[in-house]
């Protein structure tokens, strides 16, 4: 009996003490262990919405690099299928542009650092210096290296630009040469370059061998020959930088053509249409096929393009012959034209740069 009542009052003293333990808890270490928890999850909910704004602004900045990146190409290198389009759909023969002077002309390039020795060193133009025509004062500069400066200022953008087109066109013709399935939409594409380059067959080599580039050197020599560097009236009144005829388009009369020749030297709304023309004469003209299988040899070779051996398959460009050959390696040699050559288009992000 004894035995019984000691067990009951160790049993009642341990109750007693488990209550204790229990209030103590409750009103003191618990309340700070919740409290040291919901810090704890607050301070995880702090380093995640810290990463997780960090991780949104790296996506956003590279969002916004993006777009630029895209914008650029966009901008300048994608056209719709009509060739004389762009992506705006706007037609380049419904622009009337108007005709600057000439101190006009060299204020603009002078505010926007537009230099040919910042061009050398640098080897970019830009593109936003593009002009639709040559100034009326072109042929008064009474300075010849003034004047030479100035038409190669104003056609430089525009032969290098219209060779850009043609290079994204053939990475993208090799492009769709190495897969291994064609789609409908390049299968469209290559419709469309066979019709443009005159390729019948759908002969690929051909192709390959007539889309390529001019030297910007050799453009500009001829550019330059043909119009008495912008002088003559064949590039003042219709744009006509490289002289071509047409029998059967519009253009313009020579004065001292004989009475049996019926030609007409083609003219053009804007000074970038006569580059195009210029090229695309180069690149599918019958007389010039020499021309193109050289040029395809040096690119064999070394992938880059020789202009002053490449103009002696120029012969038949002009009734001179031989003598135009060597006047246009005169005239590329005496103006350093080949420095050119490797000029790139300035890319839209850096332009964005210089404006900030």
């Amino acid at each position: 009996m004894k035995k019984k009542k000691e067990d009951n009052s160790n049993l009642n003293f341990f109750k007693t003490l488990l209550t204790s333990l229990v209030i103590i808890l409750t009103f003191s270490v618990l309340p700070n262990l919740l409290s040291h928890i919901k810090n704890n999850l607050k301070s995880k909910e702090v380093i995640l919405n810290s990463s997780k704004q960090s991780f949104n602004e790296i996506l956003d900045k590279q969002n916004k690099e993006n777009k630029i990146i895209n914008d650029s190409i966009k901008n300048r290198y994608t056209w719709n299928i009509f060739e004389d389009i762009d992506v705006f759909g706007k037609n380049e023969d419904d622009e009337d542009p108007q005709r600057l002077s000439a101190s006009t002309i060299e204020e603009l390039f002078k505010d926007n650092g537009y230099n040919l020795e910042t061009v050398k060193k640098t080897k970019l133009v830009n593109s936003g210096n593009q002009l639709t025509k040559l100034p009326k004062e072109l042929k008064n500069i009474e300075s010849p290296k003034k004047r030479k400066e100035l038409f190669i200022k104003i056609v430089l953008p525009l032969i290098i630009e219209e060779n850009l087109k043609i290079r994204f066109d053939r990475k993208k013709l090799f492009k769709i040469l190495n897969k291994n399935n064609t789609t409908q939409r390049d299968k469209a594409w290559l419709e469309l370059k066979f019709k443009q380059y005159g390729v019948k067959n759908k002969d690929f080599t051909k192709l390959k061998v007539r889309m390529d580039e001019i030297p910007v050197s050799l453009a500009i020599a001829q550019a330059a020959k043909e119009t008495g560097w912008g002088s003559s009236r064949f590039a003042q009144e219709g744009n006509a930088l490289f002289g071509q005829w047409t029998w059967s388009g519009e253009g313009i009369k020579p004065l001292d053509v004989e009475k049996n020749k019926k030609h007409k030297v083609a003219k053009f709304k804007i000074l970038k249409a006569s580059v195009r023309a210029y090229q695309r004469n180069l690149n599918t003209h019958p007389s010039y096929k020499e021309f193109r299988i050289e040029r395809a040899i040096q690119r064999d070779n070394d992938e880059k393009l020789d202009s002053l051996k490449l103009v002696n398959f120029l012969e038949k460009y002009a009734e001179t012959g031989k003598e135009y050959t060597e006047v246009l390696k005169i005239i590329i040699n005496q103006n350093s034209l080949t420095d050119f050559d490797d000029v790139d288009i300035l890319p839209t992000s850096l332009k964005m740069k210089n404006l900030i």
